[in-house]
């Protein structure tokens, strides 16, 4: 038997300080280069996590979402990137979310969470700075929103 410890954890891309873990070394070992679409699928799928977001995007953007997904029968990948937008750098990156949330819900306080969250998430994931997220409350999502549409496929109103 060996007492030897294999490490299975992923190692971070920042010390504890928050800085980036040998700045130089992939200048001396190769460049690595993150796409706008990683960093926007990653910011995506982490505002989502948070409580009180009901959808991302725009109204126009939902809409061919969902046209997309019926037709392709299921969700796709890029929907995790709706309502996301991101400008990538060498090292640095902005992200612009566009979000629908909950009745009820402190738009201050979501937003503040999501941007916590995402930066989180990109920060740990890609090595990243996050340097600014810019979070528009495209809509608010009413209860009665879903009762209405369970009403549409019923009796017509008018004969």
């Amino acid at each position: 038997m060996s007492d030897m410890k294999t490490e299975t954890a992923v190692p971070s891309a920042r010390d504890a300080a928050g800085k980036r873990n040998a700045a130089n070394r992939d200048e001396q070992q190769g460049h690595t280069q993150i796409a706008d679409g990683v960093v926007a699928k990653i910011a995506g799928m982490a505002a989502r996590e948070i409580g009180g977001v009901h959808a991302m995007g725009g109204g126009t953007a939902r809409m061919v979402g969902a046209m997309r997904d019926a037709v392709s029968g299921g969700s796709s990948s890029s929907s995790v990137a709706q309502g996301v937008s991101v400008e990538v750098g060498e090292r640095q990156a902005a992200v612009d979310i566009d979000v629908v949330v909950e009745y009820g819900a402190a738009i201050q306080d979501l937003a503040a969470a999501v941007r916590r969250n995402v930066t989180s998430a990109v920060e740990r994931m890609t090595g990243l700075e996050v340097t600014e997220i810019n979070i528009k409350v495209d809509d608010i999502h009413l209860p009665e929103d879903d009762e209405s549409a369970d009403d549409g496929d019923s009796e017509p109103r008018v004969r």
